[in-house]
């Protein structure tokens, strides 16, 4: 437990990564862009790190490959397309670290790095997986 009283799993932040997208086009047997975003993203990550990453089948966002999720336990979701597996990495764990730093995974817009600012596909509200986080009470 923290001094603030959220638990160590508060902290966490997990980083999903789509590795079935690919760009129109492209052959069907080379890598897809979205499995080697994944395996950079793996290989630059520090150890240990409270940030989890997931490779994840489909983001459903085919037309903007390669594409993430960030999300973590009462944070806002976010997720993130337009991401080049090449060039990415670096903006995208600077971007994750401001994200964890945030209490709610509101970063301030100006903040973030630039390919968050342009490739943002959705943000989707925490759901209520805590008494930090409740459902609103609907019955008055």
């Amino acid at each position: 437990m923290m001094d603030d009283g959220r638990t160590k799993l508060d902290d966490t932040v997990m980083l999903y990564v789509c590795v079935t997208c690919r760009k129109a086009g492209e052959p069907e047997t080379e890598t897809r862009p979205g499995a080697r975003l994944h395996a950079a993203l793996a290989d630059a990550l520090n150890s240990p790190s409270p940030i989890r990453i997931e490779p994840v089948e489909c983001l459903s966002g085919c037309k903007r490959g390669c594409t993430i999720a960030v999300a973590g336990p009462g944070r806002w979701t976010y997720v993130y397309g337009d991401l080049d597996p090449e060039t990415s990495v670096a903006a995208i764990l600077e971007g994750v670290r401001l994200y964890g730093e945030t209490t709610d995974g509101l970063v301030p817009w100006r903040s973030r790095p630039d390919i968050f600012r342009k490739g943002v596909l959705a943000r989707i509200p925490s759901a209520p997986l805590s008494p930090k986080n409740p459902l609103p009470d609907r019955t008055s």
